[in-house]
C-alpha cells in the first residue's frame, strides 16, 4: 500500500464517482479502477459498492475514509515537523555555562533572543566550570558551552572568542587601598601595591587562563602572589572577599555583587593584561540545525555588542 493509494481512495470517496474523480487526479479511468481494485485485493474487502451512476462506500469503505484521511494527515504533521527541525525550529539544545560567563548581560541576551526566535526547540540550560563543560562537548552531553577561558583544547572540540573585557580588582569595603576613595569613581590600584596581600582565586582546572595571567603579572611586577584560598566559583570570590578573607579578581561584568560589602578598583601596571573572555564552545563536526542558529545568533550578538561599545 502506497500513499497515493489513500489519495486515490479518498478522491473517489469524495466524489463518488470513478470518472469525475480520474478527471480531478489528472488520470485515465481505467487506471484509476485497477489501483482501487489493487487496494480492495491488499485489503481484503471491497472498499466501493459499483453502480451505474457511480460508486457509494460499503461499510468497510465508510471506516477506511476516517483512517486514510488520519494517515495523510499523521504524514503532513510529520514531515512539517521533520522540515522544522531540519531548519533548527524544533528539537532540544543543551547550553552549559560557568556562573562567571552568565554574569555578563551578552549571555542571558543571547539565550532569551534565541528563545523568542526559536519558541519550539527546548532549552537544556545546566551551570558548570570550564573543565567540566568543555569535557560535556567533548562527549556529546553538551551541545553548546559558554565560559570564559578555555581549561584544554581536546580534538574536535572548536573554540570561538566573542568578546573580551577587563578583569577588577575586588577589595572588602574599608581596606587601606581605597581609603578616601571617591564614591563616585572608581579606583585605580597599581599592581604593586597588592604584593602582602593574600588573593582568593578559582582553583586551576576551573580558570587556569585568567589564574595564570594574573600570576605571571605579579611575577613581571616583582612579587608573588600570596594565594588565601582556592574556590570552585568566581561568585565565591565576592563573597569571601566580602567576609574580609582576602582580595580578589573579577570580570568587570560582576562588579554589581555585594556593591555594599567590597570595593570593586581597576588595575595599572598589569603585564600581560588582565582580561577576561567569553568563549563559545562546540564540537566541530556537529550537524545540528539548532545549534548552528545558536552560533549564528551568539556571534550575532557578540558583533553588535563591540560595534555598540
Amino acid at each position: 500500500m502506497e500513499l497515493r493509494h489513500l489519495r486515490y481512495f479518498l478522491m473517489v470517496a469524495e466524489e463518488q464517482h470513478f470518472t469525475r474523480a480520474a478527471e480531478r487526479l489528472n488520470m485515465q479511468q481505467p487506471p484509476l479502477s485497477h489501483q482501487i481494485r489493487l487496494l480492495e485485493e491488499e485489503l481484503g474487502f471491497e472498499l466501493f459498492r459499483r453502480h451505474p451512476k457511480g460508486a457509494a462506500l460499503t461499510a468497510g469503505g465508510a471506516v477506511f475514509v476516517q483512517e486514510a484521511k488520519a494517515i495523510l494527515r499523521g504524514v503532513e504533521q510529520a514531515s512539517a515537523r521533520a522540515a522544522r527541525a531540519a531548519q533548527g525550529f524544533e528539537g532540544t539544545l543543551a547550553i552549559g555555562f560557568t556562573s562567571s560567563a552568565a554574569a555578563h548581560p551578552l549571555i542571558p541576551g543571547i539565550i532569551r533572543a534565541y528563545r523568542d526566535a526559536y519558541p519550539d526547540v527546548h532549552l537544556d540550560l545546566s551551570e558548570a566550570n570550564a573543565a567540566e563543560l568543555t569535557e560535556g562537548i567533548d562527549r556529546g552531553k553538551v551541545n553548546v558551552a559558554i565560559l570564559r577561558s578555555p581549561v584544554s583544547h581536546p580534538r574536535g572540540v572548536s573554540f570561538f572568542s566573542l568578546l573580551e573585557e577587563e578583569m577588577l580588582l575586588i577589595l572588602p569595603v574599608g581596606h587601606a587601598l581605597v581609603a578616601g576613595a571617591a564614591k563616585d569613581k572608581m579606583p585605580v590600584i597599581d599592581l604593586r601595591a597588592l604584593a602582602d596581600e593574600q588573593f582568593i582565586l578559582v582553583r586551576r582546572h576551573g580558570a587556569p587562563g585568567m589564574y595564570s595571567d594574573l600570576i605571571e603579572a605579579c611575577e613581571q611586577a616583582g612579587f608573588t602572589l600570596k594565594i588565601a584560598t582556592e574556590v570552585e566559583r568566581m561568585l565565591t570570590n565576592i563573597s569571601l572577599v566580602a567576609a574580609g578573607a582576602g582580595v580578589s579578581v573579577v570580570p568587570a561584568s560582576m562588579k554589581n555583587f555585594h556593591r555594599e560589602s567590597v570595593v570593586y578598583c581597576r588595575i595599572r601596571n598589569a603585564k600581560p593584561a588582565l582580561v577576561a573572555p567569553i568563549t563559545l564552545v562546540s564540537r566541530e563536526d556537529s550537524n545540528s540545525p539548532a545549534e548552528k542558529n545558536f552560533m549564528d545568533l551568539a556571534k550575532s550578538f557578540a558583533r553588535q555588542h563591540k560595534a555598540a561599545r
